[in-house]
């Protein structure tokens, strides 16, 4: 499927987003890093640029352009649909998404308030997430237990009369360093002795609250990704309201599920368009530079490359249209496999294209002053956020194992 079998309003939205990132987000993707405070600054200030473009792109109607057909809040777009406009998004990763309020992990957490929150908790935090004025997080991961096993998650969630006390110990938690986020999304134990999926507990903790504490920024690969950030939290008896439950007691593994294979997804979506991002960056390369008497893009070695980018580039798309259309017709859950392919290959070809790009660029390519080695970073990390590769692999294999008794039957196998 082409962007032209879609219908003309989405088309029509895939053109003005497209104008908005190349003519609006690129270009100014510098000065937002000029705009970033210095030392301790870094996680206090906001890049003016980008409420500037916050305000443009809410007045084009690019706003909350993620959220499902069927919640009157959003376009309406289907996750077909989405997946097209989500990748033009990804050009500019720092940016459009953000300035489109469709950045990772507010998407996530709006999604979570539209499925499960009650009318309080959706007027209180949904609300001005969905108006742009505040920013959250999910503190699931932990840093002593292997965490792609959520079963594995200690923090405590203990009911104490009208209230719940919090404590436990996060990292990795993005967008926490952030001065504008206001609200946490926390998962934890709240009683051991069910079943080890009836364990877990979503719970509503204010940013505020005493006990939460952002105990420092984590670098990937040497970026702090100020003001977001990726943080270690502590919290040490946090008290909150019974009424900051998320869906109740024991359905935290509801809840996940139902927030993570859709951010699993637009992950890959946005990766589409980074990996085209540094596709483009070796053809402007290898007709500028010229090794050896001709010019880079001459020599075959860097044709094959190109070639195996496209090639790989646009398998990974077929991947995510497919996935994100099997969400459209049977649910996330049902498009599981879809789903962890896609999470699966998806980085992988970015990965390999970006490195690509580096090789082309040479010192260029692992230096500050080309996206080379920023969107290798990202990439590298989708690898392991919202599961590692070896939970979805094992999660492929088991779905097809499922077919292998009935093949056993066949006289020809």
């Amino acid at each position: 499927m082409n962007i032209t079998d879609l219908s003309p309003k989405v088309q029509e939205l895939a053109r003005v987003l497209s104008d908005f990132v190349e003519n609006e987000c690129l270009p100014v993707e510098k000065l937002y890093e000029k705009q970033l405070g210095v030392g301790e600054m870094r996680w206090k200030t906001i890049p003016p640029i980008i409420e500037e473009l916050k305000l443009k792109a809410r007045k084009l109607g690019l706003w909350n352009l993620f959220i499902p057909k069927g919640h009157s809040e959003g376009p309406g777009l289907t996750n077909l649909e989405y997946a097209y406009v989500c990748e033009i998004m990804g050009r500019s990763a720092h940016l459009a998404p953000e300035a489109c309020n469709c950045a990772a992990p507010d998407t996530g957490n709006m999604e979570v308030f539209l499925k499960y929150g009650n009318k309080e908790q959706n007027e209180k935090w949904l609300k001005p997430l969905l108006e742009g004025k505040i920013r959250s997080a999910f503190a699931m991961t932990e840093p002593k237990v292997a965490s792609s096993d959520a079963t594995n998650i200690e923090t405590s969630i203990k009911r104490h009369g009208d209230h719940y006390i919090v404590n436990g110990h996060k990292w990795w938690i993005s967008g926490s360093g952030d001065p504008r986020c206001k609200v946490f999304l926390v998962m934890g134990k709240s009683d051991t002795t069910l079943a080890k999926h009836k364990q877990q507990t979503i719970i509503i903790v204010p940013a505020d609250t005493p006990g939460v504490k952002v105990v420092r920024p984590l670098t990937v690969f040497g970026y702090d990704h100020a003001p977001h950030g990726h943080c270690e939290v502590t919290f040490d008896n946090v008290k909150v309201p019974k009424e900051n439950l998320i869906l109740g007691e024991g359905r935290g593994f509801e809840v996940i599920q139902g927030r993570l294979g859709p951010g699993r997804i637009h992950h890959c979506m946005r990766a589409i368009g980074f990996a085209e991002r540094a596709l483009d960056s070796i053809l402007s390369r290898s007709i500028q530079r010229k090794t050896f008497g001709k010019n880079i893009a001459e020599h075959g070695t860097v044709m094959h490359d190109i070639a195996i980018s496209r090639m790989e580039i646009e398998q990974g798309r077929l991947l995510v249209l497919k996935a994100a259309d099997m969400i459209d017709k049977i649910g996330a859950k049902k498009a599981m496999k879809e789903i962890a392919m896609a999470k699966v290959a998806v980085p992988r070809i970015c990965l390999r294209v970006i490195d690509r790009a580096i090789q082309i660029h040479g010192a260029a390519g692992v230096g500050p002053d080309s996206l080379l080695a920023d969107l290798y970073a990202n990439a590298r990390t989708l690898r392991i956020v919202d599961g590692p590769d070896a939970v979805h692999l094992m999660q492929i294999a088991q779905i097809e194992l499922r077919r292998a008794p009935e093949l056993q039957k066949r006289a020809n196998l």
